[in-house]
């Protein structure tokens, strides 16, 4: 089975080499089949040369460039179209998500019992950071919001580790450009009729002094997004929403 793992990167220079190591130890002990897709968002701190040097070592490696920054939906948009594998799954390019987790992630949909697996950081398996309070409960108001609107039960809808069989991707067409892109995603699987399981993984949060990048405008333009994409009338004929 070969697996994606898309990597969207903006300024990350310092962690790619030890994010890929990760990557790519995890897969040579479960032999997989690795296709690593990495985005490179317009980064201004080098990345795009490190992700070269990194390619130039390590032949799994596809590299995609966007020509302007536009943000992480968009470049899981161009990751999504560039991966190859059966299964897709989407890995941050910082520290805060272990590879050593995609294991648990994949094995839902390994087994034929899922088409999208979620991690969770708010059960118990693993170590996980302490850091905001108030980020940690916009969270849950917007998932709870978002199961609300969706039906379903998730209890971490905007966790950055996802993996999608490859199928339901197809059925997908991104449209937010940043952050927006996790209600949206939420949104479209669940009018999609996938079946959607989710498992704890651990969480290594970053402060913004080293790099974290979200912030409380890209929360009211979740709530925005819950609304636009679970209340939009169903296109006919489709399994997508």
């Amino acid at each position: 089975m070969q697996l994606s793992i898309v990597i969207p990167v903006f300024n990350e220079a310092a962690t790619l080499p030890l994010i890929l190591e990760r990557v790519l130890g995890v897969g040579r002990e479960h032999g997989w089949d690795l296709e690593i897709v990495m985005v490179d968002d317009a980064s201004t701190d080098g990345s795009d040369s490190v992700i070269a040097e990194l390619q130039a070592r390590h032949p799994e490696i596809v590299i995609c460039r966007q020509a302007r920054n536009m943000g992480k939906g968009a470049a899981l948009r161009s990751g999504f179209a560039r991966a190859t594998g059966a299964v897709v799954v989407v890995q941050d390019a910082d520290l805060e998500y272990n590879p050593r987790d995609i294991p648990r992630l994949i094995e839902p949909i390994l087994a034929g019992e899922a088409d999208v697996v979620y991690g969770t950081r708010f059960q118990a398996y693993g170590p996980r950071r302490v850091l905001y309070y108030w980020h940690e409960v916009g969270n849950k108001f917007l998932t709870t919001l978002s199961n609300m609107l969706t039906n379903l039960n998730l209890t971490d809808m905007e966790v950055g580790y996802k993996a999608f069989r490859k199928e339901v991707l197809a059925t997908i067409q991104i449209e937010e450009e940043r952050f927006g892109v996790e209600p949206e995603l939420t949104a479209k699987v669940a009018r999609g009729g996938w079946i959607i399981y989710e498992v704890p993984i651990s969480y290594w949060g970053r402060t913004y002094a080293q790099g974290k990048k979200i912030g409380w405008k890209d929360g009211i333009h979740a709530l925005y997004c819950l609304f636009k994409y679970n209340l939009r009338p169903k296109r006919k004929g489709k399994r997508h929403g």
